[in-house]
């Protein structure tokens, strides 16, 4: 089948989802508005996991067609774009830019590497702590992984002639790769400001009366998560050990790097000084009462100002430019069903069907089978969209706290990118490198599952806890 004939039925099943939805009977206490705009939600979730599209353009279609059909007004339909969470996020995009284009991102990953690269070990921690360092405000995994990451670890695995083209992987590349694949989910995890669909589960949340701070999000994470990222590169040591376990050389290698880009630059110093107050910002923010949006507004005023990042890099960042759109598109949608009532009819719905159930083993069946629905999606932000607030409403109907509840689901929302070769953005970049067979990336996917599960499940919870969430 051609990519045309391809795009052209997956089209036709998504129009037909919609049809069919739209036709059945409105049940009881739903208004037929609320229904309909269901039908295209449902539908549109499901064009972003059979893509036929880019997210955007199936974004926009959604919109355009609930206008024409007049389920909301056009004034409605465009007012998601002025939602602040969507610019707060859209800025971190931007801002992410100057790490890349200033080189600030790949000093500090050769400081790092200057420091831990004597073991093979020692240099996944390394490039580890250097995606942990930049996650706070870097939205976008793709650019993190690909625009910083990734060279970092292609430059090591070919300074030790570990290349797929070489029949070398094992020697060192295939170990890193998978380092990184795995941790990165939890970096994503840490920090509301680290995935781009972290914001998106913030105002779902809001949606439902739960408010979760960045500061929330960051203390309930930061247990569990360094936990997970010091055990991680540990087990896959062990078990799927690189052939190569000294590079004492590494050290040196990185030192002359870093020899070679001479003093930090003007422009660096400005990054610098942006990635430090948006930190600071985000943390205090509820306490000096700064909006998180104004915040990530001020560190993108003063990238442009200095010239760190010109106007046209900013015009240039498409992934955050699709973001917007999709992000707008999506909360326009689904906040208007929560206004219109639908949210509550399910969640009583729920209610019933869970009476009698203790919220405790209920929650732990239903992150388990968010986390491992995840098979069967391409995207985090598909998978978020489609069975988040469903998830969330049917574990607070069985009486699960609003707080753990919320952010567990937000969490799981990032844990479940570790799984297979197509599950995030970063998943096909380094996939795409060549170091590691497809069974294997699976393998250690699931195996490492079962070690990270229970961290969050159990020590999280005992944080969780800690922090009064439950």
């Amino acid at each position: 089948m051609s990519a045309n004939s391809s795009r052209l039925v997956k089209l036709l099943i998504i129009i037909g989802i919609a049809i069919a939805l739209w036709l059945l009977p409105v049940p009881e206490g739903v208004k037929p508005d609320a229904w309909h705009l269901m039908a295209i939600f449902i539908a549109t979730v499901i064009g972003l996991i059979l893509s036929p599209y880019p997210l955007g353009a199936m974004a926009m279609f959604s919109l355009t067609s609930v206008a024409i059909l007049g389920l909301l007004s056009i004034k409605d339909v465009l007012a998601g774009f002025s939602d602040p969470t969507i610019w707060m996020i859209a800025c971190a995009f931007f801002i992410s830019r100057g790490f890349i284009k200033t080189g600030f991102g790949r000093r500090i990953g050769l400081l790092f590497i200057s420091k831990l690269g004597n073991s093979s070990l020692g240099l996944a921690y390394g490039l580890v702590f250097t995606d942990l360092l930049f996650a706070p405000a870097m939205p976008s995994t793709s650019a993190r992984c690909g625009g910083i990451i990734t060279p970092l670890f292609r430059s090591i695995s070919e300074a030790y002639d570990s290349t797929p083209e070489k029949g070398t992987q094992r020697r060192i590349g295939a170990f890193l790769v998978q380092s990184i694949f795995q941790c990165n989910a939890i970096t994503s995890a840490m920090f509301m400001t680290s995935m781009a669909g972290n914001p998106m589960v913030a105002k779902l949340a809001a949606q439902l009366g739960i408010h979760i701070s960045w500061t929330d999000w960051a203390l309930a994470t930061l247990v569990p998560g360094i936990l997970s990222l010091a055990l991680i590169p540990y087990l896959i040591y062990r078990f799927y050990p690189p052939e190569l376990k000294k590079t004492t050389e590494m050290r040196a290698i990185a030192v002359e790097r870093l020899r070679e880009m001479g003093r930090m630059t003007r422009d660096e110093w400005v990054v610098l000084g942006v990635f430090l107050g948006l930190v600071t910002f985000w943390v205090l923010g509820s306490t000096l009462n700064i909006d998180a949006t104004l915040t990530a507004l001020a560190g993108l005023s003063v990238l442009l100002l200095s010239r760190a990042l010109s106007w046209d890099d900013v015009v240039g960042e498409k992934e955050a430019w699709h973001t917007v759109v999709w992000f707008a598109v999506l909360m326009t949608l689904a906040g208007q069903l929560n206004k219109m009532g639908l949210i509550a009819w399910l969640g009583q719905l729920a209610g019933n069907a869970v009476s009698g159930f203790h919220w405790l083993p209920m929650l732990g069946i239903l992150l388990l089978v968010y986390y491992y629905s995840h098979y069967l999606m391409a995207s985090a932000i598909a998978h978020i969209s489609a069975m988040y607030a469903i998830f969330v409403s049917i574990a607070l109907a069985a009486g699960a706290p609003p707080m753990l509840t919320v952010l567990a689901f937000g969490i799981f929302s990032n844990l479940f990118m570790s799984t297979t070769h197509y599950s995030s953005g970063p998943a096909p970049i380094l996939f795409g490198c060549g170091y590691m067979p497809l069974a294997t990336w699976w393998k250690i996917g699931f195996f490492i599952s079962l070690v990270v599960i229970p961290i969050w499940l159990g020590i999280g919870g005992m944080w969780w806890k800690v922090l009064g969430f439950w």
